[in-house]
């Protein structure tokens, strides 16, 4: 059950997520706005990314639904808190996960993979490649991303030699009180691999954020072996289907 005292993460970290969630839609020409409950999309996002997320508790389902595109598929909303009923709408949870949450300063595991910040849009091509592990959906990551002042992709590779390849990354997302991470992912050795890393590097870019996220199954496990606690639930409904 979420605290008085997780609420006011819970928020940031909800922010901070439609945040980026906005950044990936500017990069593929989509304009959302920001409401008072919520941000939302009039118009399809890219693959992955809802067409809204809400930003408070118990936000009104009809004006939030209004928002955004139901007649054709694919809609989605991203239910922060884990508090809307939208089965009336016409939506079906797609699945539910669990917010977390890393204090600034924590300490941090040892890698020996090294770190940089994605600059230019070859090697974005690259940690796209890396990520998208063949499934077809690196396009998803277009140059776009890299002029977003926000917006960090974070790429390691092996510490030794002169091996260039991408192995492990995510992306994090800075906002006023957090720094968020998404699409965290390691080619080799999966999660456990990449945190030490992607910690490292926030560690250095954002030494006085707290770090947050969401998780589920597996993922959300070594999340928390690796110094995240669970701060709250979230759902994803999807329309139709």
């Amino acid at each position: 059950m979420t605290t008085s005292q997780q609420l006011p993460l819970l928020r940031a970290a909800a922010r901070n997520n439609a945040e980026w969630c906005a950044a990936m839609c500017r990069a593929h020409g989509v304009a959302g706005e920001f409401g008072a409950e919520a941000w939302a999309a009039a118009v399809r996002t890219p693959l992955y990314y809802p067409d809204a997320v809400t930003l408070e508790p118990e936000t009104g389902r009809d004006a939030l639904v209004a928002r955004i595109d139901t007649a054709s598929p694919g809609a989605s909303v991203k239910d922060s808190f884990a508090d809307l009923e939208l089965t009336a709408a016409g939506f079906q949870v797609l699945f539910e996960a669990q917010w977390v949450h890393r204090p600034a300063g924590a300490p941090i595991p040892s890698s020996d993979l090294a770190w940089d910040v994605v600059g230019d849009p070859d090697t974005l091509r690259a940690w796209a490649l890396a990520w998208d592990d063949g499934a077809g959906h690196a396009e998803l990551f277009r140059p776009g991303l890299l002029a977003d002042p926000e917006t960090f992709v974070i790429l390691a590779r092996p510490g030794h030699g002169s091996d260039g390849r991408v192995v492990a990354g995510a992306v994090a997302t800075r906002s006023e009180h957090v720094v968020g991470v998404s699409n965290l992912f390691g080619r080799e050795d999966g999660p456990d691999a990449a945190w030490p890393v992607v910690l490292h590097a926030l560690t250095h870019l954002f030494p006085t954020l707290p770090v947050v996220g969401y998780e589920q199954g597996d993922d959300l496990r070594v999340a928390l072996r690796h110094g995240f606690e669970p701060i709250g639930p979230l759902r994803v409904w999807t329309h139709g289907g």
